[in-house]
């Protein structure tokens, strides 16, 4: 006769424990459901992208890019700007902006549409750029975020940055310090 010995949990005995487990379960499936990427694609920046990414400026920052200052990146050889686009209705949902530099990568936007936020756009966006890195050589990624903004600084730790330091009042409107994150390769 052969006897399995099985790890034994004493909260499984508890009345109640498995349908709670199953809601937590049930729970975390729709939490990733809501995290999965849209339907959206990634392209370059083009002249097409310049009034929904305009406006996604206005809609984020208190102090937007223009549509000039867009259009400028796409004359600038250092620039390297990608769109996250919605198949289906071909909007822009978010845009990241990086100036290529020698070996390193300057982020200086990434944007993404209020309603479509938390739904995988920026890492996407993100991805897209460290993946652009990687094949060009780039040995470090650099960006200053608001200190306050703890969604974004999730994000950018969760796919590798590192805090490096702070730009004292390196924001305008409201005044506020920038935390320096790097992610080296």
């Amino acid at each position: 006769m052969i006897v399995f010995l099985l790890p034994f949990n004493r909260e499984w005995l508890t009345p109640g424990y498995h349908r709670k487990r199953i809601a937590y379960e049930r729970k975390q499936i729709k939490m990733q459901e809501k995290s999965k990427p849209p339907e959206l694609a990634i392209y370059p920046m083009h002249t097409d992208h310049l009034d929904d990414l305009a406006q996604l400026e206005s809609l984020t920052f208190s102090r937007p890019w223009s549509y000039d200052a867009l259009a400028g990146e796409l004359q600038n050889p250092l620039a390297v700007f990608y769109v996250a686009e919605n198949v289906e209705t071909e909007r822009a949902w978010g845009y990241i902006g990086m100036h290529h530099i020698l070996d390193e990568g300057a982020i200086t936007n990434i944007v993404v549409h209020p309603g479509y936020r938390r739904r995988g756009v920026a890492t996407s966006l993100l991805n897209e750029v460290i993946e652009y890195a990687k094949k060009h050589n780039i040995t470090r990624l650099t960006l200053e975020v608001r200190v306050s903004n703890h969604a974004a600084i999730s994000l950018y730790e969760s796919v590798g940055f590192e805090q490096e330091g702070i730009r004292p009042g390196f924001y305008d409107s409201p005044k506020e310090d920038a935390a320096i994150y790097s992610l080296y390769f």
